[in-house]
This record gives structure tokens, sequence and C-alpha cells, in this order.
């Protein structure tokens, strides 16, 4: 295991971030988990101290640069210096352009874009001051494909690699310091509970819908053994070389076959999910979307 590492999670309230944070506790890491609800915080803390992590919280809203450069203080004030940094808080909404709220499209960039940016400034202080580091930011596979009703997803998921890629470049004189993007494609998470929705309709995750505890390995593993791109889901993947390949049929297939798998029957009022303020009540590793394969509940998998 080697000698233990400081690791700040940021978004480490729920979903990957929690996988990820007690995945670097039983590694061995010393943790610092940053998250908008102190309270919850806390009882992620307390997951990861029982599997014999020493750790310290630090509320944080990564939409302000001020907190993210606190957020690194704290952790170099406690345990010496920072060794690896995941970016991995990021909001999600749904609905067309011209649906969604100018407020809430420009709280996706801010928190999912310049929050990225505002995390990569503060873990690049100290990474130069102590000559080594690894930036992991949990980009998405949306950050190479695109479909209607998650603009400002998009949006800012395409910005944030673009951002890395210039970033792994100007880096290229620090061998020390690495620079590992992970993009996730859909991932049991609560970030569709979290998500603001203006369709008026129910939504829910694209299918295949992959464990997020593949995530957190691909995070711990890149942490060791860096690599400038890491996607997690195969299926979805595939839609990166459609979209490259024959964009002409791309666009019209995905937008027909996105509305009809992800928005469900019925109506919901327009709601802003947790964009303003965090979700205190969904805040598991999973969203409970995965369901077992039908030959697993079957009879003769019990006999014997």
């Amino acid at each position: 295991m080697g000698e233990a590492r400081t690791v700040v999670i940021t978004g480490a309230s729920s979903g990957i971030g929690r996988a990820t944070a007690r995945l670097f506790a039983e590694d061995g890491a010393r943790l610092v988990l940053a998250g908008r609800d102190a309270g919850t915080l806390e009882a992620v803390a307390a997951e990861c101290r029982e599997r014999g992590a020493a750790v310290i919280t630090v509320p944080t809203d990564v939409s302000s640069e001020a907190e993210v450069g606190h957020l690194a203080d704290a952790a170099v004030q406690r345990f010496g210096g920072i060794d690896v940094w995941v970016g991995n808080a990021s909001l999600y909404s749904f609905g067309t352009f011209e649906q969604t709220p100018s407020e809430v499209f420009d709280q996706l960039i801010k928190v999912n874009l310049l929050g990225q940016v505002y995390q990569a400034r503060a873990a690049l202080r100290v990474f130069r001051g102590q000559g080594h580091g690894v930036l992991v930011p949990v980009a998405s596979v949306y950050s190479r494909i695109t479909s209607p009703l998650v603009g400002p997803y998009v949006t800012s998921k395409f910005g944030l690699l673009g951002f890395l890629e210039v970033l792994r470049m100007e880096l290229r004189e620090a061998p020390g310091i690495h620079v590992c993007a992970v993009l996730p494609a859909t991932i049991d998470t609560p970030i569709h509970q979290h998500a603001a929705n203006y369709t008026g309709r129910p939504v829910r995750p694209l299918p295949p819908v992959t464990d997020p505890l593949r995530v957190a390995r691909a995070i711990v593993r890149v942490s060791r053994k860096p690599g400038r791109l890491t996607q997690v889901g195969r299926v979805q993947s595939l839609f990166v070389h459609a979209r490259a390949f024959a964009p002409a049929v791309y666009e019209p297939v995905v937008a027909r076959a996105y509305t009809a798998l992800a928005l469900k029957a019925g109506s919901v009022p327009a709601a802003p999910g947790n964009v303003f303020e965090a979700d205190r009540e969904v805040t598991g590793v999973t969203g409970g979307w995965r369901v077992l394969p039908r030959l697993r509940r079957m009879p003769w998998r019990r006999a014997g």
C-alpha cells in the first residue's frame, strides 16, 4: 500500500464521490472531503473512519473560488500537502435550452466548468510547491457526445475537456504533476433525482446504467498510474465514434432516441433540484436505477 497519501474529494456527499471516498479509505489514504452540506459530509467521514482513514470535512461550494482556496489550505494545514485532488462536484439539469432558466444554465457552468478551473488552480498551487500531484477531474462521456435536453451539462463538460487538454500541454515541463480526466457514461447515482427538471415529465437515465464503484476504481487506479483519459461505460462510449464518423446520422437518431428513453409518462412541475441548495434526503452512493438481470432471480439460480 505504501505511504499514506492525502486525497481531496469534492462532491463527496453522494454518488461517485462517496464511493470514491470509501475506496480511498480502504486504500489507506488520508481524506479531505468537500461538499455543500456539512451534515452529510460527516456521515461520509464516519464511513471512511470505520475503514481506517484519517478524515477531515470542509463544507465547500466549488462555484466560489475563495471556498475552493480555503479547501486547499485546510488540507495542507491538516496533512502537510495534497497528493491527489479528485474534482467530482457536478450538477445536472433536464430541459431544452429555451425551457431552462438562465440562472440554472449559468449555475451549471459555474459549478461544472468554473468549479473545475478553481480546483485546478488551488491544486496546482500546492502541487507546484511540493513538485508532484495528481489532478483527477471527473468529466463525462458528454465531454465527447451530445444529446438534447441536457444542454448546460454538455456545454460544461465539453468545455472542461478542452480546458484539461490545454492544461496538460502546459504542464509538460512538470513531470511530477499529472492531469487525468475520467469520463463516466450513465452511472447509477442520485444525480438524476438531484437534477433540475423543466421538461414537464419524469426523467430517467439512459441504459445501460453502470455501477458507481467502477468509476471509483478507475479514479483510484489513475491516481496511482496516471493516464490522460479514462472512459467508464463501454456501450455508451461507442456513441463517441458514431458522432465522430457519422454526425449527419448521429444527430437525428440520438435526438429521437434520447427523448423517448429519458422521459417517462406522466407530468411533474418544473423544479431546480439541487442546483442552488444541497439535497439532504438523497445522499447514497447509488440512485437505485439498476435492476438485477432476470436470470439472477430465476429459481434455478438458488438451487444447490
